[in-house]
């Protein structure tokens, strides 16, 4: 299998940890593109990219690139993943990957058609401790899964124009941080759960400041808490009936602690939070290779809950 080249379109901050912690041997990156031919050429030159473009589209025509890491603003996901599909790219795009399930269903489609590969780059469903933890829950170790507890909360300057609160921007919490909450609760939950009920408080441009939701998969139940005006602990914790797990910091987490019902704790750590990105493109490419695109799966799930909750909220 030869090498597959990477190309980035949008360049900011989370652009720029993906380029800082790239490290494949079966991958290289190749280019990089953004709204302003100057911002390509600083960017490439600061991370020894070899090609800037002077346009993302310039960058998605070039026959050189085999797949693009997409960055831009959440509302602009959409039409540049549909156009890097289009132009016979596999596509990574960052979270949230689209807004609403209709445009992912879309995306999907094309993505069957052209025989390529999308996923979204969510850090819970790529980092090795996920992957320990749900071996060991489904040999039984536990018991019946009961609780899950996902907080989330960020302080961000209260200033309408950021992208935080913009609405033109797809701002708001819950496109932003609720999607690492959303999908660690998904993640766990053995089958899709029904909202039970959610309530939401907007900041004054009317995008979700923050918002309760109440998920029930029969004997499963879980809370997302989500606000962008007051920080939290992101500790997630997730109940069984022999014991609980507790893991910090997880969207990128390496470790975590259970606490059985007998008194007996064990820390369990695998993997890396500084290789978090890094984890993305190397499953990624395991799909590209033929492995299964199981994350898109849970990904399709998360973007029903999160399309589901932003419609309750504007009833």
């Amino acid at each position: 299998m030869k090498k597959i080249n990477f190309g980035i379109v949008g360049l900011g901050d989370i652009a720029e940890s993906f380029a800082l912690s790239f490290n494949q041997s079966e991958a290289t990156l190749y280019g990089c593109a953004s709204r302003t031919p100057e911002k390509s050429r600083a960017f490439a030159e600061k991370l020894a990219i070899p090609h800037a473009y002077d346009s993302y589209d310039e960058l998605l025509q070039d026959p050189n690139i085999d797949a693009v890491y997409v960055s831009v603003p959440n509302l602009q996901h959409f039409s540049y993943c549909q156009k890097a599909l289009v132009a016979g790219k596999h596509v990574l795009c960052e979270k949230a990957i689209t807004v609403n399930l209709t445009e992912l269903a879309a995306l999907i489609a094309l993505a069957e058609e052209k025989q390529l590969v999308l996923q979204e780059a969510m850090t819970i469903f790529n980092m090795p401790l996920y992957d320990k933890l749900a071996k060991l829950i489904a040999n039984g170790d536990f018991g019946r899964l009961k609780m899950i507890q996902a907080p989330f909360g960020s302080f961000k300057e209260p200033i309408a124009s950021n992208r935080f609160f913009n609405p033109d921007l797809g701002g708001g919490a819950l496109l932003d941080i609720g999607t690492y909450a959303v999908s660690f609760l998904r993640k766990f939950m053995t089958n899709q759960p029904k909202i039970i009920a959610t309530t939401m408080e907007p900041f004054s441009t009317g995008v979700d400041e923050q918002s309760v939701t109440i998920f029930q998969n029969g004997p499963e139940m879980g809370t997302v808490n989500l606000t962008f005006q007051a920080k939290m602990p992101k500790v997630g914790i997730v109940s069984f009936e022999q014991a609980y797990i507790q893991i910090p910091d997880y969207p990128r987490a390496d470790h975590c602690e259970i606490f059985y019902n007998d008194g007996t704790t064990e820390i369990i750590e695998v993997g890396a939070s500084s290789e978090a990105l890094n984890y993305e493109v190397t499953n990624f490419l395991k799909v590209i290779a033929g492995a299964s695109n199981a994350s898109l799966d849970l990904t399709q799930d998360v973007i029903a809950l999160l399309d589901e909750m932003q419609q309750r909220w504007h009833q």
